[in-house]
């Protein structure tokens, strides 16, 4: 089978990237990087930059193609994201039509919005704020508005916050820190909800979409879930620490974030305290049911390999 991928340098899609090109494919991929060292005779590196190639420098890349995987994205510079997960998308699209046969996209639970509590499903309306989870969500509309004309059949993959050793974002090796420091303290009532899926198990409900006709035309959440109490417990187990017991109120919590949060080092920001006291959940059953998914990696093996990640880094910078 022919594939390309966008973003297969990325935190997901170097490893979606690994295991196509181990199941035999032929991979076309995308990238800024010229200087890419070729993993297997079955890549192909076109190097391009999404954000500013032109209609047939696209095309080139997409002809015959029988998988297209957009997996480019932007998490942390707010003033490209529009260029990337809207135009972008667009050209792309465009370019795709009629020279595609299946396009995986990679979107986020995000799309849906901050939702404080109770069950979010597939058929859940987006109600997207800020502007990663605004562009994600039009990117997502462009996708199957394209796929709607004609130009080629789609699945959507929509996953919750995805970590794992090799993650950019910082925020849950500050959680372990803080844990390991003993300085960590929960936010309201007891029962918070971890929203975490592991990075391979993005990679496998990617393949699944890319492979199974049932996921043709098909949005899927995917995400793994504990309560925030034994998620914090697993982390504490793997470095031989006590689990915290000290909780304080939302309401405080909340306060000072809002008032606080925007100082250098303070420890609790507006983000923090909505993702330590949200009682949200996501559940999985229909890619479960319809392309016979299951985990690869556990959430408790996920979070022991993190802090294995965590105590190397701190090893090195001690």
């Amino acid at each position: 089978m022919i594939v390309a991928i966008t973003g297969g340098t990325g935190f997901i899609g170097k490893g979606l990237l690994t295991r196509l090109l181990e199941h035999g494919n032929t991979v076309r991929l995308l990238t800024r990087n010229p200087d890419l060292s070729k993993k297997s005779t079955l890549l192909e590196v076109y190097e391009c930059d999404l954000a500013t190639a032109e209609i047939g420098q696209l095309s080139a890349m997409l002809d015959g193609v029988d998988v297209l995987y957009h997996c480019a994205g932007q998490l942390n510079d707010s003033s490209i994201m529009k260029a990337l997960h809207v135009d972008a998308t667009r050209k792309l699209a465009e370019a795709a039509s009629g020279r595609v046969a299946h396009w995986v996209q990679l979107s986020s639970v995000g799309v849906y919005g901050p939702v404080a509590e109770g069950i979010v499903t597939e058929k859940s309306v987006p109600n997207p704020v800020g502007q990663y989870e605004i562009t994600k969500a039009e990117s997502d509309k462009i996708v199957v508005e394209a796929a709607n004309q004609g130009g080629f059949s789609y699945s959507i993959l929509r996953p919750s916050n995805v970590f794992g050793a090799g993650m950019s974002n910082q925020s849950l090796f500050g959680m372990i820190a803080m844990i390991d420091k003993g300085l960590f303290f929960y936010i309201g009532k007891p029962g918070a909800s971890a929203n975490y899926i592991h990075v391979d198990n993005v990679a496998e409900g990617l393949m699944r979409c890319g492979i199974m006709a049932s996921a043709k035309g098909q949005i899927f959440n995917l995400s793994d879930y504990c309560t925030i109490e034994h998620f914090v417990e697993i982390i504490s187990d793997a470095l031989g620490r006590t689990p915290p017991r000290l909780r304080i109120p939302r309401a405080m919590a909340r306060l000072a974030g809002n008032t606080l949060g925007r100082l250098p080092g303070f420890p609790l920001t507006a983000s923090r305290v909505h993702a330590l006291a949200n009682y949200s959940r996501y559940p999985i059953a229909r890619i479960q049911q319809q392309l016979g998914y299951r985990h690869i990696v556990s959430m408790e093996d996920g979070l022991r390999e993190l802090v294995g990640a965590y105590k190397q880094r701190s090893q090195h910078t001690n």
